[in-house]
Parts: structure tokens; C-alpha cells; sequence
């Protein structure tokens, strides 16, 4: 029996190179398609909006119709002119411009008013200080001043019942203006409480008439403070 194929011909003789020639071409085949690049195109909006207006068609609705705004109209309210027969006494408003007829006044017709200016000198730096009732005489006035002031407080002093009953004591800061007539005035006091605050008043407002204090020859007003002591037994 004779064999089908031919001995000479032998199909597998090249397979090897076949086999390696065609992993070569697949590997090149992928290697490509793994570095192939691809680019985002480019949109230039400018193209785009450049249209021709020749080519925008232009839609118009049919039945289209433009309303106007309606306006109310808005009438003003009646005026209603009542009579009134009261009479308005009109007040003349006379010019105060300058003219030929108007009277020059002279200076000695110009009367000035002159305006007090009240002055008040410290105790320590004024000239003449005020004097007591009874430091006329005395070459030292200050000294003078402040011995009266303490025997006035002794003999008006009485300790308030209701500050005893309480047990309220302490200093109370006072300080009153020796008017330029020489009257007390002005009493300013500060204390624990207005108990003896009152009391404090009320011993200065029984201070006599003085003669007021000067400077440079004038009567001024000047300040004294005074503290009271309120202190229990």
C-alpha cells in the first residue's frame, strides 16, 4: 500500500521560524497600540459664533401678540376749600437793610452791659483770706479762722440718736464757698451715711456772716473744706 504523503515534503520543517516571525509581528502590533497617542480636538468657540446670520433662522411664533401694560389711572383727591372768616393778624416784617432814612446811633447812645465773671481763689493762694467773726485784730487770720471754725463745730455738734442706735460713726468730708457778700453757700458733703451727712449740714449752715476774702482788692468767692469727725464713746 502506498503512503498518501509525500516523504519529501515536510510541512513542519519551518515551523520554528514561522512561529517566531509571527510573535514577532504580534509583539510589534501591541507595542504600537500601547504607545499610540491620541489628541483632544481643539474647539475654537470663535468658529462657531461666527455663523453667518444669513444662516440663523429666525422662529416667530404664529398668533403672537404683544399686550401693553395696562396703567391704572390714579385720580387726585378732591379739594374741598372751606370758608373761614376767622381774621389772621399779619405780621409786618420790616427790612433790615440800611438805607437813606435809617438814624446812626452814636457810641455815647450804645448802652454795654457788663456781665459778672464769677471768680473763685483757692484758700491757700489768695490774698486776703476771710475772716471769722472776732479775727479782725489777730495778725494771723488763718490760724484764727481755723481755731473759730473748730469751736463753732463743738458748740453746735449733737451726735445724731438715730446714728447711734445703729452704730453708725466715721469722717464726713464737707466743703462749703464763702460767698463775696460773706454768707455761707453751697455746702458739699460726703460721708458713711446720710445721717451724718445731715448733721454736717446742718452745723455749717449755723456758720455767722463773715467778711469775704479778696484778691488784688476785689471780693471773691473762696472754697474752705472742713472734714467732721462722728465718733462713738
Amino acid at each position: 500500500m502506498k503512503p498518501k504523503k509525500n516523504p519529501k515534503k515536510d510541512l513542519t520543517k519551518k515551523s520554528g521560524l514561522y512561529f517566531v516571525f509571527g510573535l514577532t509581528l504580534v509583539l510589534c502590533i501591541s507595542f504600537i497600540a500601547l504607545e499610540w497617542k491620541t489628541y483632544k480636538k481643539h474647539y475654537d468657540p470663535g468658529i462657531a459664533m461666527s455663523k453667518p446670520d444669513d444662516l440663523i433662522e429666525e422662529i416667530i411664533p404664529e398668533n403672537f401678540k404683544v399686550e401693553k401694560p395696562k396703567i391704572k389711572q390714579v385720580l387726585p383727591p378732591e379739594i374741598k376749600v372751606e370758608e373761614n372768616d376767622v381774621e389772621i393778624d399779619e405780621t409786618e416784617i420790616l427790612p433790615t437793610e440800611a438805607d437813606a432814612e435809617t438814624e446812626v446811633l452814636e457810641a455815647k447812645d450804645i448802652e454795654v452791659e457788663e456781665i459778672e465773671e464769677t471768680v473763685e481763689v483757692n484758700w491757700v493762694t489768695i490774698e486776703e483770706v476771710p475772716v471769722f467773726p472776732g479775727c479782725e485784730k489777730e495778725k494771723d487770720k488763718r490760724a484764727c479762722f481755723n481755731k473759730m471754725m473748730q469751736k463753732h463745730i463743738q458748740k453746735h455738734f449733737r451726735y445724731p440718736e438715730l446714728a447711734q442706735e445703729m452704730g453708725i460713726q466715721g469722717r464726713v468730708n464737707t466743703q462749703f464757698i464763702i460767698q463775696k457778700d460773706g454768707s455761707i453757700g453751697l455746702i458739699k458733703k460726703r460721708g458713711p451715711h446720710k445721717v451724718l451727712e445731715d448733721e454736717a449740714v446742718r452745723i455749717l449752715s449755723k456758720l455767722p456772716k463773715m467778711t469775704p476774702g479778696k484778691q488784688r482788692g476785689t471780693p471773691v468767692k473762696v472754697p474752705f473744706s472742713m472734714p467732721i469727725n462722728f465718733k462713738l464713746q
